[in-house]
């Protein structure tokens, strides 16, 4: 009897460990089913999220301003009084507005030197060459931007460092540091 009862015994410590076993795979199973779907779920939002910046930062440098050619001053003997810039869009991207609304411009123009910062100067835009009937400068087309210095908050006179930035409502800024020559004349181009 001793024996049976062992054996029995024994019999169902056989069978209670399988299905722990059992539980205790199935419990692994699924731990790691959950762990895995919230690493991809983590890698498939890190992913979206790389995806916007690329296509945010695709959109910055296709809104971009790219100076084409020479910055002239126009001017008398004590000062400048306009600079004449060309842009176009560089990378032929995004359509910029250039819009003149005497004031309230979308596109802004700031000047500053060592002793003044002005944060919007008066400008008008023309097309140049090859453009459509709208102020959008768009892929292709080159606009001839003329700054009024006069607003700027200083008198610029000879050797002088200053810098002016046009900064179209979308993308970065197109920053130009000139200095002015000796002696000032009616026009000059400034390097």
């Amino acid at each position: 009897m001793l024996k049976r009862l062992a054996k029995k015994t024994y019999r169902d410590e056989r069978g209670i460990t399988g299905l722990e076993t059992a539980i205790i795979l199935i419990a692994f199973v699924v731990v790691a089913s959950v762990f895995a779907y919230t690493v991809l779920s983590a890698g498939i939002f890190s992913s979206q999220k790389g995806q916007e910046a690329v296509y945010t930062g695709l959109q910055q440098a296709r809104s971009t301003l790219e100076l084409k050619g020479d910055v002239v001053a126009i001017g008398n003997s004590t000062s400048v009084q306009q600079l004449i810039l060309s842009v176009s869009n560089a990378l032929d991207g995004e359509a910029i507005d250039l819009t003149d609304t005497t004031g309230n411009n979308v596109t802004v123009i700031s000047y500053s030197s060592e002793n003044v910062r002005t944060e919007e100067l008066s400008w008008t835009a023309a097309p140049q060459g090859w453009s459509d009937s709208d102020t959008l400068l768009e892929a292709g087309e080159m606009f001839e931007l003329t700054v009024d210095m006069t607003g700027a908050g200083e008198n610029i006179g000879t050797y002088q460092t200053f810098t002016i930035e046009v900064k179209p409502p979308v993308g970065s800024a197109l920053r130009i540091e000139r200095t002015t020559p000796a002696a000032l004349d009616p026009v000059m181009i400034l390097n």
